[in-house]
């Protein structure tokens, strides 16, 4: 069976099937030729790998992410940003940081980060004079954040497949995100200091008027995690609340979208959800196959054979994930290898919500690094950026996001500390 469940679905993916496809082929191939079950498993299965309360959340952050990208807010957003610094180095570079990370704690997802805070803040940075691969590198790395701050679409995949807490995944996710993005501000500033001219002071008049504008796109982190956290309703239901102050505030309250454009992110939402679903079904239906003949238990038994520790066999895994990141889309690879590696981790005592952390990082890290980084061909798309020069760019920030990564994977309390501020009573 090793063939059908290894050597079949790899040989597919090289290939360039997609990724639903290689892992319902392996499937399929391994119940008819080595399982005595009927058929019939295998749509019970399918069916039952999406039939998830905590999969409901997907459409609607997503429906949200859609409205409030088409609704005009990055603009407003990039104006309040600015208007809340003084003279400070690297200002324009730090605006997009600012921007990206607010913008990608509306959304979840990464590309769509790149592609609207691209459009208002790409070209400022060119007429600065900062760099095309510095300016490429920036935003590119930028909107990986997004899948690590709440509410992060990959860490509704990864609670939904670990079984794990999405309050508690969303909480988890505010220390690594901040230091990612700690870690970016220093960058900025540095090479900020010997490209921007001289800066406005900070002005309480423009901060007000730009807080003002951009109060309204502010309110839907503030709405989902006060939500959650305050305890007045589930993530499920977050995410149906903040579809509907999406559409309050982009439709009658900032008059940028009308009808049309709401059917519009409708259809994208029905589309984009349809896609992940699909992959959802049949990562669900291989989990369960591999689960079935053992593969966990036995991985874990090899891994506890070869005696060596803890730290190193972090560090494969954390190898391993970024392999993976390069040539999958973070959600496909958390649900194929979620049920592997969870065995694994939680034999060494690493906790599975600490493990998610880990696992965001890494695959955020594939968002912006060849072959497959979504992010890249995002940039290249809007503004005709050669991908080698993309490429060359996001080396200083790949070291930055390795730096995090090491700091989360080895220091626990970075991915505790948004667990112990918003859930204190639940423990860690």
């Amino acid at each position: 069976m090793i063939w059908t469940l290894a050597f079949v679905p790899v040989a597919l993916l090289v290939l360039g099937f997609p990724i639903f496809l290689v892992l319902l082929s392996g499937v399929t191939l391994s119940l008819v030729l080595f399982m005595n079950m009927p058929m019939a498993v295998l749509q019970q299965t399918l069916f039952a790998s999406v039939n998830a309360y905590t999969l409901l959340a997907l459409p609607f952050f997503i429906f949200a992410g859609e409205l409030m990208d088409r609704g005009g807010i990055a603009s407003r957003l990039v104006n309040l940003v600015q208007a809340s610094m003084g003279r400070v180095p690297g200002k324009l570079p730090l605006t997009a940081v600012g921007t990206g990370a607010i913008f990608g704690a509306i959304t979840g997802v990464g590309a769509a980060s790149v592609a609207t805070v691209g459009k208002v803040t790409y070209p400022p940075l060119r007429k600065a004079g900062y760099g095309e691969e510095f300016s490429a590198g920036l935003l590119v790395s930028v909107g990986a954040v997004g899948v690590i701050l709440p509410p992060s679409i990959p860490m509704i995949i990864y609670g939904a497949s670990a079984e794990q807490s999405i309050p508690r995944l969303y909480a988890a996710g505010i220390g690594p995100g901040l230091l990612i993005l700690l870690l970016l501000a220093l960058y900025s500033m540095w090479v900020g200091r010997t490209v921007d001219g001289p800066s406005e002071r900070f002005s309480l008049a423009r901060f007000g008027s730009a807080l003002k504008d951009g109060i309204w796109a502010l309110g839907v982190p503030v709405v989902i995690l006060g939500g959650i956290y305050g305890g007045i309703f589930s993530p499920t239901e977050a995410a149906a609340v903040a579809c509907l102050y999406a559409m309050v505030v982009t439709v009658f309250v900032m008059r940028e979208l009308d009808f049309s454009g709401v059917l519009a992110a409708a259809r994208n939402t029905v589309v984009f959800t349809a896609q992940i679903l699909l992959i959802v079904a049949c990562a669900g239906v291989f989990s369960w196959i591999i689960t079935v003949n053992q593969v966990p238990a036995n991985i874990v038994g090899w891994m506890q054979s070869l005696n060596i520790e803890s730290w190193v066999l972090m560090i494969v895994i954390n190898i391993l994930l970024l392999a993976v990141g390069c040539v999958l889309d973070p959600l496909s690879a958390i649900l194929l290898l979620t049920p592997l590696l969870l065995p694994v981790i939680v034999a060494i005592g690493v906790d599975p919500i600490h493990f998610g952390m880990i696992i965001t990082v890494n695959l955020a890290i594939g968002l912006f690094t060849p072959p497959m980084g979504m992010n890249l061909f995002v940039l290249q798309s809007m503004f005709g950026t050669k991908l080698s020069v993309a490429f060359r760019g996001t080396i200083p920030f790949l070291g930055i996001y390795l730096l995090a990564l090491a700091l989360v994977t080895f220091v626990p309390a970075i991915s505790e500390f948004g667990v112990n501020l918003f859930m204190p009573t639940q423990g860690n």
